[in-house]
């Protein structure tokens, strides 16, 4: 069954052949050529952004669709073809919408409007095990999404229910087998899945190992029941001749499906389970990383998808977090740690990918680089700077042949015209110069330091916040755009309602409420600052007790003001009691990842609020200078909403009004390449008259800027960055056991903050030379920069405006025994 059927030269040549007509029509609509051989082994369609690749990918399906009425198709889940689903849900309502049928023209699909009633529906993976009631499950996307979505004919799809794959033999009437005191050996009864894996945590080592209970007796043969049904469901699918459109994104790891980084090119459906990687980036869908560690994934293989030889294989990835994994998938041989490389022997796969995920083509690099009217310093650091750091050469010490090895620095010296002593020394100076300017420290300014997310800041540029909450003249806000109540799992929950129901049998609890701490009016504010001060007095005197009571205290506050509970004077809490024991049973009768009520989004989403208030605190900042704006486009769905003027933009403009700063500071991930928060922010932020004079762009470990991308690099010693991991560990309790993690790094994300410094400091460090930061005259320059001296901070201006990039890049400055690294890269505010 495994074994793949090989295509016969005719076959080929007539697949090839036969050209998409969409896809002709997005390459001619780019700068690019379908494939550059020999790099490429795969042909690649370059669209601009996410939502254009939606469109694209979206005309492609249809034009199958209506070439194979009849075929099977599998379709991918999650954020991926969000503008996918969108596109093609729009073109087949409005077919003959005017404006539709210009772009049915354009891409050469024929005029009758398509039906895909008529196809059968592979789901691909789905996660074991997991009811399909589960709004989080892949069952019930597909059930939505595509099925009644699209109009598909629920009774042709291929299914995966994983609340009875593995049941329905189990509880078949069979010859009893009996044990040696005459009992039902296996008398255990399946009739649900809770029944089979009590915790929900599956045990793969019983395929292998004898069971010690009745319990894993039952375990292991519905562990072999699943593996027949794999079986049997890749039977049916190579029954119908293999799938003929499949498309998919690609992980992390370069996972297709859930085929992981060394899986067999030639792997069928199967019970597997997911690598570290693939865990995090799953983490969002199911509730935390603890949930997606417990279950176990049911996925089709790559030798399932490459089955049919004449199979369209649409792979789509947005953004320059996925750059290198698109590289690996398109300029690598067949390898089974490449999964997508799997794809080389299906002449219709392609790639669908913008711009910046292909950044890494080198090929498409050179295109655009030849394309360029002129060759500025810009170009010129970027393609020196990669080189030295690939080379691991000082920038001084390239060589002419060095450069010829690289097709980018080659051509970029060529059309420069410029010499490459000359030039290395130019991109050298200019990253010296970065780093002086990120030594420079503003005063008597008023900073508005903005967030999508409540540790953005931090994990961004805390370095310079630090550095310039220490002149006295300055003054700071902090706006936090979201609520941030998606990232709080129902387990801390729990864990704070443990510390209420402690405090509310405390005798401050009494003494509290007969001063009105809990409720509202002019002295609430106060209240709330106290509420701070008790938990960061309990972090300072490591007392538990303390920090927890800041804690409880400031729960309480958010459960009056939420649910209208009153706190007694007389200190009376069975109210409050009872609220807090219905909501322990609402947190634990939820499945993970289950979409909260409003009421519990809210009171999610104020417990980031107080940890964000906590962070600022440690120093000295605190309400009304922390701001919380719950920005309405941030939501629990599986495609947020995009930002409105009136809901999301208005808050942001007023606040900026108000305080009318003189730095304003902007996460600037560009779109797809982290949590679509940060872009949609940006935009949030983006008003003409805001007032401020400067803007300060970073970015956190979502994603980094490059060194030619910047105009400033931040220095930091080790001191600082031992205090944004105790600052983070300490404040983000929510956040300390890495629930929802970056996928690079099993931790919480101040030590994935901290790699990157260290990594991006291996760049510098390779371009100026580690001997460059321990001259003598180098050591004498960091140490009059670090004592503070206030310099003049002068800017280049675009339309009248100074702009200031912020960079949370990583390098390190070494004097005496103190080690510095930068975090964070930043550009131009666009």
């Amino acid at each position: 069954m495994a074994v793949k059927r090989k295509l016969e030269s005719g076959e080929e040549q007539q697949a090839v052949a036969k050209a998409s007509t969409v896809e002709k029509c997005l390459v001619s609509a780019s700068p690019f050529e379908m494939q550059y051989s020999p790099e490429e082994k795969m042909r690649a369609v370059i669209v601009e952004n996410f939502p254009a690749l939606g469109k694209a990918a979206a005309f492609r399906f249809l034009e199958w669709a209506q070439q194979n009425p009849k075929g099977v198709c599998s379709l991918p889940t999650g954020k991926t073809p969000e503008f996918f689903i969108k596109w093609v849900q729009r073109i087949l309502k409005d077919w003959r919408d005017p404006a539709i049928q210009q772009e049915v023209q354009r891409f050469g699909l024929q005029p009758d409007c398509p039906s895909l009633e008529g196809l059968t529906f592979v789901q691909m993976d789905e996660f074991y095990p997991i009811s399909p009631s589960q709004q989080n499950s892949f069952h019930h996307y597909v059930s939505e999404y595509y099925l009644k979505g699209f109009g598909m004919d629920p009774a042709k799809a291929l299914l995966m229910d994983c609340s009875k794959i593995g049941l329905d033999s189990v509880s078949e009437s069979r010859p009893r087998h009996f044990g040696p005191t005459g009992e039902p050996e296996d008398h255990l009864r399946a009739d649900h899945m809770e029944d089979v894996w009590p915790e929900g945590s599956v045990d793969l080592t019983l395929r292998i190992r004898e069971p010690t209970s009745r319990l894993e007796r039952l375990q292991r043969r519905v562990l072999r029941q699943v593996d027949q049904w794999c079986a049997e469901h890749e039977a049916k699918i190579r029954a119908l001749g293999g799938i003929g459109f499949f498309m998919g994104g690609i992980g992390p790891d370069g996972h297709v499906a859930f085929n992981c980084q060394g899986c067999d090119h030639l792997a069928t459906t199967r019970l597997d389970q997911l690598n570290y990687p693939s865990q995090a980036a799953a983490a969002g869908d199911l509730g935390g990383i603890e949930a997606v560690r417990r279950r176990k994934v049911i996925t089709i293989g790559l030798g399932t998808i490459t089955y049919n030889p004449n199979c369209v294989a649409l792979i789509c990835a947005a953004g320059e977090a996925k750059e290198q994994v698109v590289r690996n998938a398109m300029e690598e041989a067949e390898h089974v740690n490449f999964p997508a490389t799997a794809l080389h022997r299906l002449p219709s796969a392609c790639f669908f990918v913008t711009a910046g995920a292909a950044k890494l083509l080198v090929r498409r690099q050179l295109v655009l680089l030849q394309r360029l009217s002129c060759i500025d310093d810009g170009v010129l650091v970027r393609v020196l700077v990669a080189l030295s750091a690939r080379l691991r050469k000082r920038l001084v010490d390239l060589r002419p042949e060095d450069v010829e090895s690289c097709p980018l620095a080659a051509c970029a010296l060529a059309r420069a015209g410029r010499p490459l002593a000359q030039v290395a020394i130019m991109v050298r100076d200019a990253l010296i110069a970065k780093i002086e300017r990120g030594c420079q420290v503003r005063g008597n300014t008023k900073f508005l330091h903005t967030e999508p997310h409540h540790d953005d800041i931090m994990l961004g540029y805390l370095p310079a916040v630090l550095r310039h909450t220490r002149v006295a003249s300055n003054e700071h806000h902090f706006m936090c755009a979201t609520s941030g109540f998606n990232s709080v799992s129902n387990r801390h929950m729990l864990m704070l309602l443990q510390r209420v129901e402690t405090f509310l049998r405390s005798p401050t609890w009494t003494r509290l409420c007969a001063q009105g701490y809990f409720g509202s009016g002019e002295t609430a504010m106060d209240f709330r600052r106290r509420d701070v001060w008790k938990f960061l007095d309990g972090i300072a005197a490591a007392d538990d007790e303390l920090r927890d009571e800041g804690a409880a205290r400031r729960l309480v506050a958010n459960l009056c003001a939420i649910y209208g509970e009153v706190a007694q004077r007389d200190g009376n809490a069975s109210a409050l009691a009872a609220r807090v024991q219905s909501l322990r049973s609402y947190f634990e009768g939820c499945y993970a990842g289950q979409k909260d009520t409003p009421d519990v989004q809210t009171l999610k989403g104020s417990c980031r609020e107080f940890e964000a208030e906590c962070v600022w605190g440690y120093i000295g900042w605190q309400l009304p200078n922390i701001s919380h704006l719950r920005l309405g486009f941030y939501t629990a769905g599986i495609f947020a909403p995009e930002p409105t003027h009136q809901r999301d933009v208005m808050p942001v403009l007023k606040l900026l009004q108000k305080l009318n700063p003189d730095v304003v500071s902007v996460a600037l991930d560009p779109e797809a390449s982290g949590p679509d928060t940060h872009y949609k922010v940006a935009h949030g932020c983006r008003c003409k008259d805001a007032g401020c004079r400067i803007v300060w762009g970073y970015r956190n470990v979502w994603f980094r800027f490059e060194p030619h991308e910047v105009s400033t690099i931040i220095p930091v010693t080790l001191q600082t960055i031992s205090t944004l991991n105790h600052m983070f560990l300490n404040s983000f309790e929510s956040q300390r056991d890495a629930e929802f993690p970056a996928h690079e790094i099993q931790g919480p994300f101040c030590a994935m903050s901290q790699r990157v410094q260290v990594q991006q400091y291996g760049m510098i460090e390779e371009c100026l030379g580690y001997g460059w930061n321990m001259e003598p005259a180098a050591v004498d320059w960091v140490y009059k920069k670090f004592k503070g001296s206030k310099l003049a901070v002068g800017h280049l201006s675009e339309k009248g405006e100074r702009l200031l990039k912020v960079c949370a890049f990583g390098t390190a400055l070494l004097f005496y025994s103190t080690a510095g690294f930068m975090p964070g890269f930043g550009r131009k505010f666009m």
